[in-house]
């Protein structure tokens, strides 16, 4: 896990660095919308408590603070490792946080619900079975269409007990309706350490997912697959090689991928890499099955970093944060026509701590949520 430190210091872009810096702010959140049109975020205030507030109308009024009561529970907000926030049917809330351990890069994943708008949380447990004081970090949580909960992680379980290096992917999931997760399942072997899996709810009770592995040669791509619910691994059965850079990277870059279903079939998708020398933020397809098609193309910003993706039928969002020595820019590329060509969008800038852009769906629109250290910024980028 050094590695990733290591990488992300000295051997990441000057726009990497400065963001790596300004994570230190822990303003790191996560923010969810509902079909009726209201956000959630979460993050941590300036007292560094756990908090959760939410808007109707875009920001300009906010509900109060509420203070999960989380006992003694220390939150990770730093990077791509942040409290995340999924809103299931009913109005159920579900919020979950990495509780770091003693020892340095390890961690728990926690949950809390909320079955009344987030008003009121229940006590945080733990997901995972497995209850070693290694890494079970940088968790994503959603709800799929039928209302099961599904939780994903990177895990150290594996390298610790057969010496296996790097990580590797697991996941839970919570039937609806049960009382309690289901069994912690490996999903592969030899994932990177440090980057967000992105998921995708999909079909009656699938899930897509997409995530950074360490393929032969240390060569550090991403891998999708597809499950479901009741366990039965919806084809193919084994991660597909979503994207080919062949980025040969001994340490974490400490960048995970975005995820978006595509108008006529399979997904769009985001990531950072090295594709033939150059380091940048790229936008390629997937097929039905995750692989590649056709070439990706490198966002129109070298600085580029931390980009998420979002569509609603022909209309596609990708949205990054860009420093260019003096100001950190957030940065929008829309498509009306399935990706097959963008406009740049220039939203807002600051020279205060930020945060990673976040994207949200509220009801049928898409929205970039934005934290500095001065305000919650939200712009709506796709629309009917």
């Amino acid at each position: 896990m050094a590695l990733c430190l290591l990488w992300a210091l000295l051997a990441a872009p000057a726009s990497a660095q400065h963001a790596h810096a300004r994570a230190r702010a822990a303003l790191a959140m996560g923010a969810a919308g509902s079909a009726e049109g209201r956000l959630w975020v979460t993050g941590l205030d300036d007292r560094g408590r756990l908090f959760v507030r939410s808007t109707a109308d875009l920001g300009r009024r906010w509900s109060p603070d509420v203070l999960p009561d989380i006992g003694a529970d220390l939150v990770a907000a730093d990077g791509e490792s942040r409290p995340k926030l999924a809103v299931g049917p009913e109005g159920r809330l579900a919020l979950a946080y990495n509780r770091p351990l003693a020892r340095p890069y390890t961690g728990e994943v926690r949950l809390i619900e909320s079955t009344d708008g987030g008003r009121s949380w229940s006590p945080p447990i733990t997901v995972h079975q497995d209850r070693q004081p290694i890494a079970h970090r940088f968790e994503s949580i959603a709800f799929d269409p039928q209302g099961n909960l599904h939780v994903w992680w990177i895990d150290k379980r594996d390298q610790v007990a057969a010496g296996q290096p790097g990580a590797s992917v697991y996941r839970a999931v919570r039937q609806r309706g049960a009382d309690r997760f289901g069994p912690d399942q490996r999903v592969a072997s030899d994932s990177c350490e440090c980057c967000r899996i992105a998921l995708l709810p999909e079909g009656e009770n699938g899930m897509a997912a997409l995530w950074r592995h360490v393929f032969p040669g240390s060569e550090r791509d991403h891998a999708f697959l597809r499950t479901r619910a009741d366990g039965e691994d919806a084809l193919p059965a084994t991660p597909v090689r979503a994207s080919q850079d062949r980025w040969q990277l001994q340490a974490c870059p400490h960048h995970g991928p975005g995820l978006a279903p595509a108008r006529g079939g399979g997904y769009h998708a985001v990531w950072f890499g090295e594709r033939d020398g150059l380091q940048s933020a790229w936008l390629g397809r997937l097929d039905a099955r995750g692989a590649p098609v056709g070439m990706p193309v490198a966002l129109p910003d070298p600085a580029a970093e931390h980009a998420d993706v979002a569509a609603i039928g022909e209309r596609v969002a990708v949205v990054w944060r860009s420093f260019d020595g003096r100001r950190t820019h957030l940065r929008a590329w829309i498509s009306t026509d399935d990706g097959q060509g963008f406009t740049l969008r220039e939203i807002a800038d600051t020279p205060l701590p930020n945060d990673h852009p976040r994207l949200a769906r509220l009801g049928e629109r898409w929205v970039v949520v934005w934290r500095t250290a001065r305000e919650i910024r939200i712009e709506t980028l796709l629309q009917p």
